[in-house]
């Protein structure tokens, strides 16, 4: 149970912002920190093969316990040799835990000690999610990196919801904990607590006997203002064990990004870059580019310049503009393939200017050149 085989190393401290750089040491690699993680909620980056996703230097990719448990069902995926090998992926997967898919469906589900009672959104049948099963399910995928079932709360809860969330995913990690088997997977806790500061120290406290290799803040870019966020960030960087992978879940764009690494962030993920890629939008060192517009009709420049993705070394704008509009799956591969790469660069650059002693002036240089 003490995930003998998950270590963490640091080896640069940012002094003028807490920036880290690392290795998370798995028995499937190491993963070089920060990080971006791609979402692979049903065993799949949308639209993309496991080559592209190494091509473009993904270390590590996420999967969904609700998702698969529904379709095809984790018993499927361990008669296939576990989700590694169903989905011909080698390097680390972190499977969520399902808990904030179950937040989602809000009048679908029920809340109880026992777990979460809850209707498939697929077909109505009804299911109890509780914290041995999300372990067990886990277990059955043989992820790398298993969430701990937890309660998340939406922006605008009050202290009274928030504290009752924040006292049951207390009771649900002790009992995943006792469920989980350790050995070639780590179990990471779940800090939540919603906006209140004092709810939040309390989960760390929760949280700490229980993270032997990794823990998550959750509960973060669910309705906030972003400054919201980075203030919390702030205050649980002093509070969160510093010789351990700190994961903020649910967040990537390239602005929040940045600003969670500068707050001692290791590891991010979002299904935002794949989601705005089929709505024909790309990121950019200077913003979003919506590529459907008739700006770029007749624009035979890469997406950006001296990008390194296969999509920029390739293809033009214009090109992947008439791709987008004429409903051609292609399109949003090639601007999923941008974005994931420019996340993943991104971090790339974070660690490295964090290792060169200059990542303060390069979160600078960002922000001069970025627009929200």
């Amino acid at each position: 149970m003490q995930d003998v085989n998950f270590s963490f190393e640091i080896e640069k401290v940012c002094p003028k912002t807490g920036a880290r750089a690392g290795v998370f040491h798995t028995p499937r690699g190491d993963i070089k920190t920060p990080v971006f993680m791609p979402v692979g909620t049903q065993g799949t980056v949308k639209g993309l093969r496991p080559e592209d996703l190494n091509d473009m230097g993904a270390q590590i990719i996420l999967s969904n316990t609700y998702h698969l448990f529904l379709r095809p069902g984790h018993d499927i995926v361990e008669k296939a040799g576990g989700l590694h090998k169903f989905m011909n992926w080698d390097k680390p997967i972190l499977t969520d835990s399902g808990g904030f898919q179950v937040f989602s469906l809000s009048d679908l589900r029920k809340v109880s000690e026992e777990g979460v009672e809850f209707r498939s959104h697929l077909s109505g049948e009804k299911f109890m999610m509780t914290p041995e099963l999300c372990m067990q399910i886990q277990r059955s995928l043989d992820s790398d990196i298993n969430m701990a079932l937890d309660q998340c709360t939406e922006a605008g809860a009050t202290y009274a919801e928030a504290e009752k969330a924040r006292e049951l995913t207390k009771i649900w990690l002790k009992r995943c904990y006792e469920e989980h088997q350790g050995g070639n997977h780590v179990l990471f806790p779940i800090v939540q607590g919603n906006m209140y500061k004092d709810l939040r120290a309390k989960c760390v406290e929760d949280c700490v006997p229980y993270a032997k290799c990794g823990i998550a803040i959750g509960g973060l870019s669910v309705g906030e203002e972003k400054e919201v966020m980075y203030d919390m960030l702030d205050f649980l960087n002093p509070l969160l064990p510093s010789n351990m992978p700190r994961y903020l879940m649910g967040v990537g764009s390239p602005d929040c990004l940045l600003e969670g690494f500068a707050r001692g962030v290791d590891m991010m993920d979002c299904v935002l870059p794949t989601r705005i890629a089929r709505n024909g939008t790309a990121f950019t060192k200077y913003g979003k580019m919506v590529v459907k517009n008739s700006l770029y009709k007749e624009d035979f420049r890469p997406i950006e310049e001296n990008c390194d993705c296969y999509a920029c070394k390739h293809f033009s704008r214009a090109y992947i503009r008439h791709l987008i509009n004429a409903g051609e799956m292609l399109g949003a591969e090639l601007l999923s393939i941008h974005n994931l790469r420019f996340l993943i660069r991104l971090a790339e650059n974070s660690r490295n200017a964090i290792l060169g002693d200059y990542f303060y002036e390069f979160r600078k240089d960002f922000w001069k050149n970025y627009k929200i």
